[in-house]
């Protein structure tokens, strides 16, 4: 999920400070995801069920960027701003939300709807290669869901007047109880309704995130009721302020979509497998790139609305700096003890160990462009801050094409080329494990997303300092420790092998934990001695009690 903070204090709160700020409070929200993962790998575990499960959010989630976006409070907040009377809701502001309400819940409604009777047309093109009795599953799983796209998108449309009113506590528990309610979904749910408890566990979920911020925003002054007489010209600019960026999204999802309807043809468990790696490499993502560059975006507008272009280059190098120096370290820790991660937050129940290697290989590949993703958010928004929209619309386009065709010719290949198959399950080590050819979609997506990146890059350079070092420095300061980390973990795990057992979670738990704590220990001495900055400024940071910073909390964007 995309955490979006925007910062609000009369102290002077840097890029640093906030950016560590929203990565605690995203790491809290991270946590119970990976609790609610580990309910669906102990419980259910990668099989033909699970994968109807995660193929049935493609539609609901492409429904909810493609319109709930428009309406994101990022767009939003401005425009209401503009129109209250400090912190009192006025009449104008009170109008403009209802206008919005009301076009968004109409067009959602219908929306949905239009879409509930046709989802036994769409299925065939998300999961062509299910059998038509998991075809028929999707469609009822899909059809349930598509209630949370609607939940979903009134939540956040209620969250920006509790941003407004600085509601933070009361904002942070949404995404929370979005997890909670698919927790109580498998627990509860699963054993007595089977696959579909989980899809109630999703609605359950998003009417939790949906009440809390109803509740809060009424409290706040705002009660929804529907305009009938509605001011288009507003609705309009919102529109059409949000557009660039909801279809960026949209793309990336639809990438996704394509992603899913080839597994459906692999090894049953694929699509599983596929959906468990990516919620892992999703955690440092969310952490990490996405709050440096939602951090970073409200200072690069400010700087070039004052036209404090020299300002600006400034706090970009500083946000991509900051990105690159955690990203590396965090890739190669999970590369090594990927295993480990696995099997301590997923290894249970019926999640076997081939299940553990096979989603290990995947991450370790969706690890590699862990920093790429992170650095395209910062980038992206460098664009958006300017008032340039077509180039990172251009660019994500582009790449999403390229991520649905190599999917395709890395699978073909994969299974035409038996040496390009056995150098990559040797080299994650699954020579024995059917499946395998899953470990091309996490491939294909990390090279466009790689491509991604450095497009970014490139035009960032040319277009704001062609002149000047962006993150070489840093680069190579953080690769350098980075592969010390590798190496030191690496070391640590063969030594504690034999003395923890690889048998008992405990075993692995303490292997793993060791050997990355040790792994990161020489990251920092090696940072230290080469007086990398970006260290100087996180211990600066840290003596600065960067915690007592007011802010207001994040919204929810997509699923």
């Amino acid at each position: 999920m995309e955490k979006i903070f925007r910062i609000f204090s009369k102290e002077s709160v840097n890029i640093n400070q906030a950016a560590l700020l929203l990565g605690f409070f995203t790491l809290l929200s991270q946590i119970l995801a990976l609790f609610r993962d580990r309910s669906i790998a102990h419980f259910i575990g990668p099989s033909p069920s699970l994968d109807a499960y995660y193929a049935a959010f493609r539609v609901p989630d492409l429904i909810f960027i493609s319109i709930a976006s428009l309406a994101s409070i990022t767009v939003l907040i401005p425009f209401v701003t503009a129109k209250m009377n400090g912190d009192k809701v006025t009449d104008e502001a009170q109008k403009y939300l209802n206008d919005v309400f009301t076009i968004f819940f109409l067009v959602m409604v219908v929306v949905s709807l239009i879409v509930f009777f046709l989802m036994p047309l769409i299925v065939p093109f998300i999961a062509p290669g299910f059998t038509p009795f998991f075809q028929s599953k999707l469609i009822v799983l899909s059809r349930i869901m598509l209630l949370s796209p609607i939940l979903l998108g009134l939540s956040n449309l209620f969250g920006t007047v509790t941003q407004l009113f600085r509601k933070f506590f009361m904002y942070a528990l949404s995404p929370i109880f979005y997890n909670l309610g698919i927790i109580i979904g498998v627990v509860f749910l699963y054993p007595i309704f089977g696959i579909y408890g989980l899809a109630l566990g999703v609605v359950l979920g998003a009417f939790m995130h949906f009440a809390i911020q109803f509740i809060s925003s009424k409290s706040c002054g705002f009660t929804p009721k529907f305009s009938f007489s509605i001011n288009y010209a507003d609705i309009k600019k919102s529109v059409l302020t949000s557009l660039p960026r909801t279809l960026g999204l949209s793309f990336n999802n639809i990438a996704l979509i394509s992603i899913i309807a080839l597994a459906s043809f692999l090894k049953s468990g694929s699509i599983s497998v596929f959906n468990f790696a990516f919620n892992l490499q999703s955690v440092p993502l969310n952490i990490i790139g996405i709050s440096y560059a939602v951090a970073a975006f409200p200072t690069l507008a400010k700087s070039v609305s004052m036209g404090k272009m020299d300002e600006f280059r400034i706090h970009l190098k500083s946000a991509a700096r900051a990105i690159v120096f955690w990203s590396l370290p965090i890739i190669f820790l999970f590369i090594v003890v990927r295993a480990q991660i696995v099997r301590v937050i997923l290894g249970s129940g019926t999640f076997s160990w081939e299940n553990t290697r096979l989603v290990a290989a995947c991450l370790a590949i969706f690890s590699v462009s862990i920093l790429a993703q992170g650095m395209i958010t910062l980038l992206s928004r460098s664009y958006y801050a300017t008032g340039d929209t077509k180039r990172p619309l251009i660019v994500n386009f582009s790449c999403s094409v390229l991520i649905i065709i190599l999917s395709f010719v890395l699978i073909n290949f994969f299974k035409n080329f038996p040496i390009f198959r056995y150098f990559i399950e040797a080299l994650f080590k699954v020579n024995d494990i059917p499946g395998t050819e899953v470990l091309m979609l996490p491939l294909a997506y990390s090279i466009g997303t790689i491509l991604n990146f450095i497009l970014h890059w490139f035009f960032v350079k040319k277009d704001f300092m062609p002149d000047e070092s962006f993150i070489t420095k840093t680069f190579f300061q953080s690769l350098g420790a980075s592969f010390f980390l590798g190496l030191v973990s690496y070391v640590g795990l063969n030594i504690f092998s034999p003395i923890f057992g690889t048998t008992t979670l405990i075993g692995v738990f303490f292997q793993g934990l060791i050997s990355g704590i040790l792994g990161i220990m020489a990251a920092v001495v090696v940072l230290y001695l080469l007086k990398n900055e970006e260290l100087k400024y996180l211990l600066e940071t840290f003596r600065t009690k960067f915690w007592r910073a007011k802010i207001i909390a994040p919204s929810q964007e997509g699923l």
